[in-house]
């Protein structure tokens, strides 16, 4: 863990955050780790996600409080923060912040050198754009669900790591970042309309431009990345597990068969004709040892070929301990803040957020009214905060 003292190359940066569940989280999450300062603004009841707050990592490094904004000063008490703030968050439903007086009008006007950021799934704007939805509907709209999965098989949802996170929260902050650059040079803020689709149809440029040159077929399970090619996919083990085989290039292949220990004359790649036997060779290998007896043939070599660990056994692999890619606080393994600074490291500065916890405090901190009733949960859920 990086020392406490070092806030991160955001440090100074003030985010307020209205409380969603998904993507819009996690972004404020990735901007906390980096050194803002976001505070949550918290409604009564909760946002919705069904998990002790105590272990919502999406809401460490954080600061909350509980606003009403459907209660008379609720919005004049988030607009008291806005006029202080860099960044807004909001991940509502289009139409839903300016019906609560929150909206870019009344922030913007408060504040003109406010970045607003809008994460939604479809948009701001579009036929969909009212509608409500989910990871999985937002990426099989962009034909980025339709990549993953056997050819003979229906595709298959990587949680929702790819729409809502990589589609979503990244494009988001990407936004955020750059929006901010532009504020500081030039004193206007602005509204960064980050929609999940348009994040996700983005990531599939290169996919496209495959398309375009006629190397891609629109189809899954037969193509060099999709698990079409028989060097590039995942083959069970004799004990159940798994390994990730990545031999693209010709000489990872070469050193890749030969710690497989396929005869050279049977490990022709170069004709797809021949991938189903090639592929039945390299499965009936694997299928002969074990998941660790394959890792301590493999590990260290170029022959680009992993284990698939399990989420509980990730942290365990001896390059990710080394590197401290997750970290063990408050009783939660997590993944650490990334990426890495040589001058400004992110650090995990405090633990979830639990609502309404820094009433007072962020009131202190960024000079604003006190909200006449706010609501307090229990102090000791808040010990392990660091200054």
């Amino acid at each position: 863990m990086a020392d406490a003292a070092s806030g991160g190359p955001l440090t100074g940066v003030r985010v307020v955050e209205l409380a969603g569940i998904g993507p819009g989280p996690f972004a404020a999450m990735l901007l906390a780790d980096l050194g803002a300062d976001v505070v949550r603004v918290d409604r009564p009841g909760g946002p919705g996600l069904y998990i002790d707050p105590r272990h919502d990592v999406t809401n460490r490094n954080k600061r909350s409080v509980r606003v009403d904004l459907k209660a008379d000063g609720g919005a004049e008490t988030v607009l008291d923060l806005v006029e202080r703030a860099d960044v807004l968050l909001e991940g509502y439903r289009p139409g839903v912040a300016e019906r609560l007086g929150v909206g870019p009008g009344p922030c913007l006007g408060r504040n003109p050198r406010l970045v607003y950021g809008r994460m939604t799934g479809w948009g701001q704007d579009g036929p969909l754009a009212p509608a409500a939805g989910h990871d999985i509907g937002y990426i099989a709209l962009t034909g980025a669900l339709g990549l993953a999965g056997a050819a003979d098989g229906p595709p298959y949802p990587p949680a929702n790591l790819l729409g809502d996170y990589a589609g979503g929260s990244l494009y988001l902050v990407i936004g955020v970042l750059a929006a901010l650059q532009h504020a500081r040079a030039t004193g206007t803020g602005q509204v960064v309309d980050a929609a999940i689709v348009d994040g996700t149809a983005h990531l599939t440029a290169m996919i496209h431009g495959m398309l375009a040159a006629g190397v891609w077929q629109d189809r899954r399970g037969g193509n060099l990345l999709d698990g079409g090619a028989p060097f590039y996919g995942v083959y069970a083990t004799s004990d159940g597990g798994h390994m990730a085989v990545g031999a693209l290039e010709p000489r990872f292949y070469a050193e890749f068969v030969r710690l497989l220990g396929i005869p050279e004359a049977d490990a022709g790649r170069d004709d797809p004709a021949g991938w189903d036997r090639l592929r039945e060779l390299i499965a009936d290998r694997f299928r002969q040892r074990t998941r660790a007896e394959w890792r301590e043939v493999f590990e260290g070599t170029d022959a680009c070929v992993s284990p698939v660990l399990s989420l509980t056994e990730a942290p365990g692999h001896p390059h990710l301990a080394a590197r401290g890619t997750f970290a063990d606080d408050w009783g939660i393994t997590q993944p650490a803040p990334a990426p890495r600074f040589s001058a400004t490291p992110g650090s995990l500065r405090r633990p979830p957020a639990v609502p309404g916890a820094h009433t007072e405090e962020v009131a202190r901190d960024w000079g604003v009214p006190r909200p006449e009733h706010p609501e307090h949960p229990e102090r000791h859920e808040q010990k392990g905060t660091r200054p």
